[in-house]
């Protein structure tokens, strides 16, 4: 009897230390995350996690500058979320409803519904791909992205960071490379352009664009239209 109390006690020991553990590696997780994200809140990112792997993988020359959201047009800003995320003022880093429909399409075929926020949290610091590994740690990043960052700022880094054409990243090198002016003259049907390529950038193309890049562009002006135009994002200057 006393032998078995014994292992019972010991084993409430051990039970004990380790959800001990698992809690103080979940905080040191979390701290590691607000150290991560926090500064750029404030920061200008100087690369990002596909800036870095485009230059490992290819001798492609990468063109970035950093632009401040009130020097990129307006209608940027609402073409792509016209176009990636519409209801990015809204939700809180995940579109539940996008992400049920992705997942009862067709044949069980999972289709993209990542949001704004997800996206900047996998260009700034993660790797392309589609493995259960890769989406929890965005999953994480995004929470505290959406908690850290407004989403005024969390828009900024996005047009900034993301791929509008091979080697062409943010809006004001994508907009002197392609149409030879600064981001914050863009019009509206330039602006829609850079918005259709936003899912294959590497072969869709704004100048001299296909048909399918021609009517996406299309519809991503019309979705504008019916959001109401860049005060739809009721933050923008």
């Amino acid at each position: 009897m006393r032998s078995t109390r014994k292992e019972r006690r010991t084993r409430r020991s051990i039970k004990s230390r380790l959800i001990g553990w698992f809690f103080m590696l979940l905080l040191g997780v979390v701290l590691l995350g607000v150290l991560m994200v926090l500064p750029w809140r404030w920061l200008a990112p100087p690369t990002s996690a596909f800036m870095l792997a485009e230059q490992w993988q290819s001798d492609r020359q990468i063109d970035y500058r950093w632009m401040p959201l009130e020097r990129i047009s307006p209608q940027l800003a609402i073409a792509v979320v016209a176009s990636e995320d519409q209801k990015f003022p809204h939700h809180h880093g995940f579109d539940l409803d996008s992400i049920m429909d992705a997942l009862l399409s067709e044949r069980g075929r999972i289709r993209g519904a990542s949001t704004i926020s997800q996206q900047v949290a996998k260009n700034l610091y993660l790797w392309s791909g589609r493995s259960f590994l890769r989406k929890g740690i965005e999953a994480g990043l995004t929470l505290l992205i959406e908690s850290l960052w407004p989403k005024r700022r969390i828009l900024e880094v996005y047009l900034n960071l993301a791929e509008f054409a091979p080697g062409i990243y943010g809006a004001e090198a994508a907009s002197q490379r392609l149409f030879g002016k600064a981001a914050g003259r863009l019009t509206l049907h330039e602006s829609s352009l850079l918005a259709a390529v936003l899912p294959n950038p590497k072969r869709m193309r704004v100048v001299s664009p296909s048909g399918y890049v021609v009517g996406r562009a299309r519809d991503i002006r019309q979705q504008v239209r019916q959001l109401g135009g860049p005060g739809y994002l009721g933050f923008l200057p």
